[in-house]
């Protein structure tokens, strides 16, 4: 007879491996034999019922063929279950970097996937809770991304859903699948206002009386483009030799600073300042102005840059919340 502190040590062991699939884990997680779960699929079900009608027969014809057959295909069923667990033993799942975007695109999660084994994977299915599932054939020892589209509806930060990983091959009798929950998450951006440019007051309060680092004649740089750049800036001919959209930049004998500011957006609501402010600061940064962004709680000294856009940005979508 079991001892009962034995019993409560597996139990509670039980309950754990269970509930564990609804807390994120900081990656990579491999699917061992404690987390790859396994049950007959409706075919198998039904297979299992003409096995036992044929056992039946068998029994009661005593018919010596009609055992062969009958145990036969149970064993195949059988050997069927072995193949279902090991196509997904031992796989091994970790996050990459997710790119910012703005509320309403789409997140684009990095998913990276571990076939240390010697074997083929075939016939995955990744699906997301509510959300869509992605299919995919593994190559023996291979290391394979997988990108997993998410849709954004607020700014914050959007933590990766949970994943079910799962596989009825290859048979298809019996569907053996695993849990991830992943602790990893994508920022998102407020949405940007439809209403595009920097207001006359806030180019006014500028300082200086340049060019504003928009002079045709002195060229300065490249920069990546950004959403909202004249398309007169764009450098054709680095866009023909395939290197992606460029911008050129321009000298000044002076540029102009601006401070985007929380109280020059009127009395629009919270979430309505956020999104000019975030059109603001995309306007700003694709002008080519040195800018500065005052919230309630920070204050961003003026820059320029990728780096400085991205530290606006963020401070527009996690304003409020606690970081």
């Amino acid at each position: 007879m079991q001892h009962p502190s034995t019993w409560f040590t597996e139990s509670r062991a039980f309950w754990r491996r269970l509930l564990r699939r609804d807390r994120a884990e900081a990656g990579p997680i491999r699917l061992n034999r404690h987390r790859v779960y396994i049950l007959p699929t409706r075919h198998g079900f039904i297979l299992a019922l003409v096995l036992l009608a044929m056992l039946l027969g068998a029994i009661n014809y005593n018919n010596s063929l009609a055992y062969a057959l009958t145990f036969l295909l149970t064993g195949l069923a059988v050997n069927g279950i072995i193949h279902t667990f090991r196509n997904l033993h031992d796989l091994g799942f970790s996050s990459g970097h997710n790119q910012p975007v703005f509320a309403g695109e789409e997140a684009l999660f990095a998913l990276s996937i571990d076939n240390r084994d010697g074997g083929e994977r075939l016939a995955l299915e990744l699906k997301q809770t509510g959300g869509a599932t992605t299919l995919l054939d593994l190559a023996a020892n291979s290391q394979h991304w997988v990108n997993l589209h998410v849709p954004t509806s607020r700014r914050g930060y959007l933590p990766l859903p949970r994943i079910t990983v799962a596989t009825r091959f290859p048979l298809g009798l019996f569907r053996a699948w695993g849990y991830l929950h992943l602790d990893t998450a994508c920022l998102v951006y407020p949405r940007p206002t439809d209403r595009r440019g920097l207001p006359s007051e806030l180019l006014s309060a500028g300082e200086g009386s340049g060019d504003k680092g928009h002079g045709s004649d002195d060229f300065a740089s490249l920069r990546p483009y950004h959403p909202g750049d004249s398309l007169r800036h764009i450098h054709w001919p680095a866009y023909a030799r395939e290197q992606g959209l460029q911008t050129k930049q321009f000298g000044g004998d002076r540029s102009e600073e601006l401070w985007l500011h929380w109280e020059m957006c009127g009395r629009q609501a919270i979430e309505e300042r956020l999104s000019t402010l975030c059109r603001w600061v995309l306007e700003a940064d694709g002008g080519g102005y040195r800018y500065g962004l005052v919230l309630p709680n920070e204050r961003i000294e003026p820059g320029r840059g990728s780096d400085h856009r991205h530290r606006c940005l963020k401070a527009l979508a996690l304003f409020g919340e606690t970081r």
